[in-house]
């Protein structure tokens, strides 16, 4: 993409944030308000029921829209790593390396309006799948504390709830972002409702050039000075997308919806340079996506109802070559070695492929309960002609689950479930729960245990790749004699809340045993196949690695949020978490296990935020927010530690015209990295941030929301259904 035909300005918004209560709305006090009242924030997480926030039975996390726009974060790692001091990132060519609870992408259950999000190549998300101007707020449920969710869930859900309209007709926006490294944002939707009919397409482009830290690096027994590895490579991806909903009958709401992702990585392409990160190729990723699905009420004043969804996803991973490459391949089923492929070529490495269904149901029962059951079908399909050893390899999961919630008592609340997984490979096994929640004034105690189980995904069964560190390569390899992992949570919190303060401390155990991770082995234990067509002669270049069960892992830590609405137009919010972890990993030198922490893991995380709104007058208002966030330093077994590093930014946001008013325009400007901070360590050793110094950007947005705005009666209606979605 060429840099002329990149939009310069861009957008946000903002006004005062109210995080104690995590509300929303475009009216002047920040709220929403239905006939006159101040409706608190209902969240549907952790037990898939509508909940106001302080009377949530299990421990929830909530960034509101009001603080995403305060924020003014250009991306989804960007948001959840400076308003929760739970997350650490590093942004890498596969994807984000997220970290929750001492635990990375495998064991992180990513949701958008309750459905798992897909592209988990390497075992890192692609979180540009999300698009941050979507994003009305989003729920963290941490550990595996709810029978609804399954596999991946064992360090936490993150469900990422996007906008709703509740206007008659018809809705533009336009949002662009810009700042330093030519780095883009672009989001334009079009919505359109009439009667029981509505429609909205949505588009996003994320575009950086990428930059350098520093241009030393390690390899091959030496320090080389003229580098060409980017500490973030060059990348653009954008995604269309299309939701249609339909309302038949009363009582009977229908959806379907698509889209499709594209996003192309470049990678340093100088062959004259002695970088081990020079590359004949660039990463190209395809993602598409379909959905059916509808609600059925049976109860709509006690808001029960079933729901059938199916899901269709698809990630496929290509190389595209930039010069003459000789690689091995497949030429009518054999191997052939230095088969040749030109520049503009696309090579299949792994398109992954997942079909879903879920059905769910709720019911309000006599005596204060509400039940939960449910049933999922999941089926993965893997295609990788050169990294699998077949070329393709399957799995599937079936579950069942119920889940009742009980008010035992005014003050007391009691929700368990448990989870029935019968694996293809591995079997039944059940999962329970049980969480108590008890009420008294403004105080709110909670309790969970919860137990988790995941079997192993289908490449960490079948898969194979090389992988190059610096001046080591490393083959790693799947394994078929894996054991599925399960894993033990306990939590406990205390939590006070009201109009003015929130304060909250949790503290928990996760217990994981099995735990999979790569293990050197020799090269002369792994099949001829891979010995003759990746490793040549074995002779000892390239470490070898298997995915293997170690013994066991635990985490341990606390987290401590605060919220203080000093006046009704500034408010201090502040996170910290503490985590320690400890696990075993096999010691080849010395033939034996030993204990180690887990990789990534920072002892200490911080953030704070001062948020300041004023509006001067009807058509101006004007939201200031200085934030920071920290962290100390990271561990990790190879390579060096993560530096600890503390980093300031700024943001402004500009509101103008009347609230209600069917044409506005806001204005954001702001300086992230304030004080220019870079980890300038040399590759490949570890960062502990990637961020690339002083970034000053703008951001301009219109939107032009003309249309019959629905009735109360109607508004509140079709937000409890929303909200209800899990």
């Amino acid at each position: 993409m060429q840099k002329k035909n990149i939009i310069l300005l861009a957008i946000a918004v903002n006004a005062y944030s109210n995080h104690a209560y995590a509300q929303h709305s475009d009216n002047k006090e920040g709220r929403d308000v239905v006939d006159g009242k101040a409706l608190q924030e209902v969240v549907v997480t952790a037990t898939g029921t509508g909940h106001l926030l302080k009377n949530v039975p299990v421990q929830t996390e909530v960034i509101s829209r009001k603080m995403i726009e305060s924020y003014g974060g250009k991306s989804i790692e960007d948001i959840l790593e400076g308003l929760t001091a739970s997350f650490s990132f590093n942004e890498g060519d596969m994807g984000s390396k997220v970290q929750l609870g001492g635990l990375g992408n495998n064991y992180i259950l990513i949701l958008i309006d309750g459905k798992r999000i897909h592209g988990d190549n390497g075992g890192e998300n692609d979180l540009g799948l999300i698009d941050p101007h979507d994003i009305e707020r989003i729920e963290i449920v941490k550990g595996a504390q709810s029978a609804l969710y399954g596999s991946d869930a064992m360090a936490g859900v993150v469900n990422i709830i996007t906008k709703k309209h509740n206007t008659e007709g018809l809705l533009l926006e336009n949002t662009t972002r810009y700042g330093r490294f030519n780095d883009v944002r672009q989001h334009n939707g079009l919505g359109v409702r009439i009667g029981k009919v509505q429609a909205y397409t949505g588009f996003q482009l994320q575009h950086n050039d990428g930059w350098q830290n520093t241009s030393r690096e390690y390899a091959e027994g030496h320090v080389l000075t003229d580098s060409r590895n980017k500490t973030v490579n060059k990348f653009t991806n954008w995604q269309l997308s299309e939701r249609l909903a339909y309302s038949p009958l009363k009582d009977l709401d229908l959806y379907a919806a698509g889209s499709f992702y594209r996003k192309i990585i470049n990678r340093p392409t100088n062959g004259n340079y002695a970088s081990c990160d020079v590359y004949t190729y660039d990463l190209l990723y395809r993602n598409a996506s379909a959905s059916i699905g509808g609600k059925l009420f049976t109860n709509r004043k006690k808001k029960d109802y079933v729901s059938l969804d199916i899901d269709w996803n698809k990630h496929a991973y290509y190389y595209h070559y930039t010069s003459k490459t000789y690689e091995d391949a497949y030429i009518d089923g054999e191997l052939e070695h230095g088969v040749p492929f030109f520049s503009g070529q696309e090579r299949l490495q792994a398109d992954q492929q997942r079909m879903m269904a879920m059905l769910k149901g709720v019911f309000h029962l006599p005596y204060s309960n509400t039940l939960n059951v449910g049933a999922e079908y999941r089926y993965d399909y893997l295609k990788a002609p050169m990294r699998t050893a077949d070329g393709s390899a399957d799995d599937n999961t079936s579950a069942i689950y119920a889940q009742d919630e009980f008010n035992a008592f005014s003050w007391l609340n009691i929700t368990a479930g448990a989870r029935l997984v019968d694996n293809s490979k591995y079997g039944l096994y059940l999962t329970p729960k049980i969480s108590a929640m008890a009420s008294w004034g403004d105080f709110r105690f909670r309790l969970g245990w919860s137990q988790g189980f995941k079997s192993p995904t289908v490449k960490e069964l079948y898969y194979r790749y090389l992988h190059v560190m610096g001046s080591t390569t490393f083959f790693n390899m799947g394994n078929t004699s894996l054991k599925p992992q399960t894993n033990n949570y306990l939590s406990a919190s205390i939590e006070y809340r009201n109009d003015i303060f929130t304060f909250s401390v949790t503290g928990y155990l996760n217990k994981l045993n099995d735990m999979i991770t790569l293990v050197n082995v020799p090269v002369d234990e792994l099949p001829k196949d891979v010995t003759t067509g990746y490793l040549g002669d074995g002779s000892g270049k390239v470490t070898a690695r298997r995915y293997m069960n170690m013994e066991n892992a635990k985490t341990y830590g606390v987290d401590v949020n605060m919220a203080y609405n000093i006046t009704k137009e500034l408010t201090l919010t502040a996170n910290y978490s503490y985590l320690d972890t400890k696990a075993n990993m096999y010691d080849t030198d010395h033939n034996r296990m030993k204990k180690v922490v887990i990789d990534g893991m920072a002892h200490h995380k911080w953030n704070a935020s001062f948020i300041y709104g004023h509006r001067f007058c009807a058509a101006y208002r004007l939201g200031i927010n200085l934030s920071t966030r920290g962290s100390s330093k990271r561990y990790y077994e190879n390579n060096g530690n993560g530096k600890h590093f503390q980093i300031w930014r700024i943001n402004t946001t500009h509101d103008f015209g009347k609230v209600n008013a069917p044409l506005s325009y806001k204005v954001e400007m702001g300086i992230d990295n304030i004080l220019n901070y870079k980890d300038t360590t040399m590759h490949p050793y570890h960062l502990g941030t990637t961020t690339g110094g002083t970034t000053v950007y703008a951001s301009f947005a219109v939107k032009f929301n003309k249309g019959k705005k629905l009735t109360n009666h109607y508004y509140k209606q079709n937000k409890n259904n929303n909200n209800e979605e899990d």
